[in-house]
């Protein structure tokens, strides 16, 4: 693995990778809190399974903050290295003639990202583990002393909705989020060489998800701040 990460070609296959493994987990995030859209019920139930499950929790949690981590420390080591090897520094070169403004800046989305994904596990991943791994409580439940006080997790995520700032700064990550993944998807599939007669339809999935999970997250919070 080391031997892989000391090329340029290996560290952008590496973060290719991750970037594909953290895209499967937002489907995965965003189809769990979607039911609680709907569905009290279905969203509680499911928030517990995820939550007291041995498999996710001992293996799955893990390898997401791992991944977590691998991909914005490799992101800054990219960026890094693609600064070092720019020796020559052209006079007229114009950057917004050559790309993107979200490529050229997808470190500062990642940073903003970054600072979100802190904000996030502040509000709901560092509750939940005090309260099932310091206060002992693995029932899930409002009361733990009262089987028919129903679970905890709707009510919960519908709290941390109430205030129209995070609701605001929710909406605004998710919007870098959306164009951090228009370019990330695209430059993750040509790391690993998918460039080829898919790569048109490749593409345009790639627009239909850089919008639409994000814009699911922003309505999630939006639904619940509104409904509450």
């Amino acid at each position: 693995m080391s031997g892989i990460l000391k090329s340029s070609v290996g560290r952008k296959f590496a973060m290719a990778l991750s970037a594909f493994f953290l895209m499967i987990f937002l489907v995965m995030h965003v189809s769990i809190n979607f039911t609680s859209v709907f569905s009290e019920e279905l969203f509680n139930n499911m928030s517990h399974f995820m939550g007291t499950n041995p498999l996710v929790q001992g293996l799955m949690q893990p390898i997401l903050i791992f991944g977590v981590i691998f991909h914005f420390v490799m992101g800054f080591v990219l960026e890094y290295k693609n600064r070092q090897s720019r020796e020559v520094s052209y006079a007229k070169n114009v950057p917004s003639g050559n790309s993107s403004w979200v490529s050229r800046n997808m470190l500062l989305s990642g940073v903003v990202i970054l600072a979100f994904l802190a904000l996030h596990f502040y509000d709901f991943w560092i509750h939940e583990m005090t309260v099932k791994y310091v206060e002992g409580d693995m029932s899930g439940l409002v009361d733990a002393n009262n089987p028919e006080s129903g679970f905890r997790y709707y009510e919960e995520l519908r709290e941390k909705f109430v205030s129209p700032v995070r609701v605001g700064i929710y909406a605004v990550s998710f919007v870098l989020l959306s164009l951090h993944l228009l370019h990330g998807f695209n430059s993750a599939f040509q790391s690993v060489g998918a460039n080829n007669k898919y790569v048109k339809s490749l593409k345009g999935f790639s627009k239909v998800y850089a919008i639409g999970v994000p814009a699911l997250f922003i309505f999630i919070a939006l639904f619940h701040h509104f409904t509450h």
